[in-house]
């Protein structure tokens, strides 16, 4: 075997761990779509005091509850475990990031979680709650003086969006507003 021959084997190994270490990115636009929907500054315009990674996580977090409310219908269910695995391990590097030990992160991980769980239970039936229930729910979640009017107009509407694309469009990363 030639030296290049033996380089490229080991560059094609390297690259397949790397795949299996840090998952496929596939997923990408959908991760990338619900982080900038989170960095909506409106979204934080009136909480009292400035906002923190747990309230930026909350806010991801209903996104992606959203998310995965609209798109549990759809016929491949595999797509959207893949897409739930991704976005999760993406949340547990970004923990990992900010700089907390290994104890402290699962039970950060079970503790979003639970609070993910919590979230998609309550937004189950979110078609068909009144206004002033949609609020309700959603100031249980944030610990800020946030704007229960416009949180349930700006999830509203956001999920009407997310039933005007395709779980494919969310992949592919061309959404349509």
């Amino acid at each position: 075997m030639t030296l290049f021959k033996l380089q490229l084997e080991k560059n094609r190994s390297i690259i397949i761990n790397k795949n299996v270490f840090f998952m496929n990115s596939k997923y990408l636009n959908v991760y990338n779509n619900l982080v900038n929907l989170t960095r909506n500054k409106s979204l934080y315009k009136s909480f009292k005091f400035q906002d923190s990674f747990s309230d930026r996580l909350i806010f991801f977090l209903l996104h992606f509850a959203f998310f995965l409310k609209v798109f549990k219908n759809e016929s491949d269910k595999a797509i959207l475990q893949e897409i739930y695995d991704y976005i999760f391990r993406q949340l547990e590097l970004s923990i990992r990031e900010i700089g907390y030990s290994d104890q402290s992160i699962n039970k950060k991980m079970k503790d979003y979680l639970n609070l993910f769980y919590s979230m998609i239970d309550k937004i189950h039936n979110w078609e068909n709650l009144s206004l002033e229930t949609k609020r309700s729910l959603l100031m249980n979640f944030l610990n800020n003086d946030a704007d229960a009017v416009f949180l349930a107009d700006y999830f509203e509407k956001y999920y009407l969006k997310l039933l005007n694309n395709t779980l494919n469009s969310h992949i592919k990363g061309v959404v349509n507003d």
